[in-house]
């Protein structure tokens, strides 16, 4: 189960079209790179899916955390991101990241969202930036998300199609961006920063849930997610797999 992560540990010497490169080679939704260069400041890392580069996304920050924190070389309190500084930390087999950043456009009730679902409107959506476009679809149960067979063709210009039904504090979701390569993602952590934006614009200004996502496509992972007005939190358990080598 859960979401494989490439994570290159020393990108020294190695550029731009190298990076885009090892990650289509891996194959993995993300793979992250870790930047020590400037040594007087927090790692920075980039992000990078089989076909293009992001400038955020939660899953990476995670397992990085980890990855620093439990193996090191030395723990990071902090990550450096394309959109801001995020904190972090490690402890045993988990990892949390304080994703807060800025939401840079909100649309409500994004109608074409149904063709994309190719089932019946869904009870409610949003279109959020991050600075990437998601778009987010409300169902009424967790039936509903796993029937889901969307129209690939249909995303436009929208980066990632999320859609999710609750009950308490459980969230199912499904998470989709063809465009980047990713057909289906099992584990989505930038989804789940918009996730806690949605719940915010919808009248919850605090709060915690447990998302659930991946078992379509067998691999079965677990995102926490805590929100409160101005911050928000992710994190999971992360295990170490395996070490190869970068031609």
């Amino acid at each position: 189960g859960g979401n494989h992560l490439g994570v290159v540990n020393d990108v020294v010497g190695v550029s731009d079209l190298e990076m885009q490169q090892i990650a289509t080679d891996l194959g993995f939704s993300e793979t992250v790179f870790i930047d020590w260069t400037d040594s007087a400041l927090d790692p920075a890392v980039r992000i990078f899916t089989p076909v293009d580069e992001l400038p955020f996304a939660g899953h990476p920050l995670v397992g990085a955390a980890w990855l620093l924190g439990t193996l090191g070389p030395v723990p990071a309190r902090a990550l450096r991101t394309k959109v801001g500084v995020v904190s972090c930390s490690a402890h045993g087999d988990r990892a949390l990241v304080d994703a807060s950043i800025e939401i840079t456009e909100v649309r409500d009730d994004v109608v074409e969202v149904a063709a994309l679902a190719g089932l019946a409107h869904p009870e409610r959506t949003m279109r959020l930036a991050l600075p990437k476009s998601y778009l987010m679809a409300r169902f009424a149960t967790f039936d509903d998300v796993e029937a889901l067979d969307p129209d690939m063709d249909a995303f436009g210009d929208v980066f990632g199609f999320t859609a999710f039904a609750r009950d308490g504090d459980a969230v199912k979701a499904r998470f989709f961006a063809p465009a980047s390569g990713i057909a289906e993602d099992p584990a989505t952590g930038s989804a789940a920063v918009a996730l806690a934006e949605v719940f915010r614009r919808w009248g919850e200004p605090e709060g915690s849930v447990t998302i659930t996502q991946g078992d379509e496509i067998g691999y079965p992972s677990t995102i926490e997610l805590a929100w409160m007005a101005s911050s928000t939190t992710i994190g999971g358990t992360v295990r170490h797999d395996d070490v190869v080598l970068v031609p």
